[in-house]
């Protein structure tokens, strides 16, 4: 009988040590994350910097001047200090983006599939996460310059060098290259896990060559060479419609909700009217995207002065559709596409059509995705001032001006081409702390931390400062 006791004394020791070791562990969250859940993830951190519009962390639809502040007026007139808005948009694209899409692929590697699944989609998978990766990457050298890239990730370097934009940029078309070749649109990917093309490969074909049009454009002035090979090659593989468009349809429920809605709705706050710059344009030339793009201030479209305070009740406002919950967020339309393709024409490159043809192309992708009807583009079209024919100025001012109103919605990529073609004319208001931006200055956290590299990147950029050009921008 003693015996049995000690038996069972024992076994109710270990059996209470096990029970007290469950309770170290923490049984909400999973004991591993999948790659596919990481890549979710990375995705829609990655759309929603580039889509929402708080000043803490996306400042780009004020420099590209199509919105401007009714109270707190310091972004509008490019305090980016404050805030430390160049910090938040470099942690958000290393930290929440980079990391997960890079840890990401490492799992994806390593998984063992089931053996009914082809391991083409595994492949595809680390395709599609390698060419979200260079999309970002993109993204960090067309806002600073010189970034950290080839010791970014690694895990054992707390201060990373960094390295030379164009060279990263050149790079980077190399590794989108690659991953284009990987991607066999016979097989699947990550199905729903993924916000943008929900698993459809030949979709992200399209979505890389587009790219590759967009970053062999950015070089047209820096590497004609490269620029001219990337754009003939992605030319017949880009985007041929809306329906290509890479977008998140955000739900109806917090926190998955379109960005916007956040901002400037369910924050109660009303902190941003359209600008008078924008507005004056659309009406000169009576452009049918104005309902779309604002409301209507007694009877007509009224913008507020860029850079001052703003009375929010005296002027239009954003529109309505812009700020709905499930409004998606896009980071690559086909208006942009042919944009690029007109542009291409006009500098020589192969693409086929006319530069006239890709123009209007553009403008009627943008018009309709917006709502605007057929009859609303032939009559826009026709205008004079619209006209590509007749519009006034060079291919770049005519180009720039309308590739401006059409990327209403996507500040950072407005910002991006304006400082490609320097049309349409930004003034920076007569307060402001510098002109209009060329650049982000590096994060302050790196100067502190990481003060050898940030020192030599300032140097090798020519100055840590937001008016210095990048190294595409000669013009």
């Amino acid at each position: 009988m003693k015996k049995i006791i000690t038996i069972l004394t024992i076994f109710m020791i270990f059996s209470s040590c096990g029970k007290l070791e469950d309770l170290n562990e923490n049984t909400k969250d999973p004991a591993n994350v999948s790659g596919e859940s990481l890549f979710t993830g990375a995705q829609k951190s990655l759309l929603d910097q580039m889509v929402n519009t708080n000043v803490n962390f996306n400042v780009f639809r004020l420099f590209a001047q199509y919105w401007t502040e009714t109270t707190y007026t310091d972004e509008s007139n490019y305090d980016l200090v404050t805030r430390t808005i160049p910090d938040n948009h470099w942690s958000v694209l290393y930290r929440d983006v980079l990391k997960d899409l890079d840890e990401s692929g490492k799992i994806i590697a390593t998984t063992v599939y089931p053996v009914t699944e082809s391991p083409v989609v595994k492949q595809n998978k680390l395709a599609i996460v390698e060419i979200m990766k260079i999309y970002t990457y993109s993204v960090l050298v067309e806002t600073f310059g010189n970034i950290p890239y080839s010791e970014a990730l690694n895990v054992d370097i707390l201060l990373p060098a960094y390295d030379d934009g164009l060279t990263v940029y050149k790079d980077l078309l190399n590794r989108l290259n690659a991953a284009i070749d990987q991607l066999d649109p016979g097989e699947g990917s990550f199905g729903i896990a993924d916000n943008l093309y929900q698993g459809d490969v030949a979709a992200w074909i399209k979505f890389a060559n587009s790219m590759k049009l967009r970053m062999g454009m950015l070089l047209a002035d820096v590497d004609e060479a490269t620029a001219e090979a990337a754009v003939i090659e992605a030319a017949p593989h880009v985007f041929t419609s809306n329906h290509d468009n890479a977008a998140l349809v955000y739900s109806g429920a917090s926190p998955n909700t379109n960005p916007l809605y956040s901002d400037l709705v369910a924050s109660g706050r009303n902190d941003f009217v359209p600008t008078s710059r924008i507005i004056d344009v659309m009406n000169n030339l009576d452009d049918p995207r104005r309902p779309f793009y604002f409301t209507e201030y007694e009877g007509t479209y009224v913008g507020g002065e860029y850079g001052m305070e703003n009375d929010f009740t005296a002027y239009s406002h954003i529109a309505d559709r812009i700020q709905e919950p499930i409004f998606e967020g896009t980071i690559f339309d086909y208006s942009e596409v042919e944009f690029l393709l007109a542009e291409a024409v006009e500098r020589g490159f192969a693409v086929g059509g006319t530069a006239q043809d890709h123009y209007n192309n553009a403008i009627e992708a943008s018009i309709t995705y917006w709502g605007g009807t057929e009859a609303e583009v032939a009559d826009y079209l026709s205008n004079p001032l619209v006209a590509y024919s007749t519009a006034e100025g060079n291919y770049k001012e005519i180009i720039g001006t309308q590739k401006w109103l059409a990327l209403y919605n996507r500040g950072f990529e407005a910002w991006t081409e304006w400082r490609r073609f320097d049309f349409p004319l930004l003034v920076a208001p007569p307060d402001a702390y510098s002109d209009v931006p060329m650049r982000y200055t590096y994060p302050i956290a790196e100067q502190t931390l990481n003060g050898a590299n940030y020192n030599s990147a300032s140097d090798a950029i020519g100055g840590d400062d937001v008016a210095t050009k990048l190294f595409w921008d000669k013009f």
